[in-house]
């Protein structure tokens, strides 16, 4: 395996994992899924309402991850 399809092949993974990660913060974000704190360190609160900063954070990760996704499934430009 080539060095360069290994990297497209974990450019691929990584972005796939931002791009739902993304998705999921701007969903919470918005205000349309509402998930409870799963680990917590100390006063944990559930998110109330959308939260701009959010929705904000998760589009750029979303779009982010699905430049990478994209990228790594395009074929390789030939030398001429």
């Amino acid at each position: 395996m080539k060095a360069i399809d290994l990297r497209r092949i974990l450019i691929g993974l990584v972005g796939g994992l931002a791009l739902a990660l993304g998705g999921l913060w701007l969903l919470q974000g918005t205000g349309l899924v509402q998930v409870r704190p799963i680990l917590c360190f100390a006063d944990c609160a559930e998110l109330q309402g959308p939260s701009t900063t959010w929705a904000i954070v998760g589009l750029i990760m979303a779009v982010l991850g699905a430049w990478g996704v994209v990228y790594s499934l395009r074929r390789p430009r030939r030398p001429r």
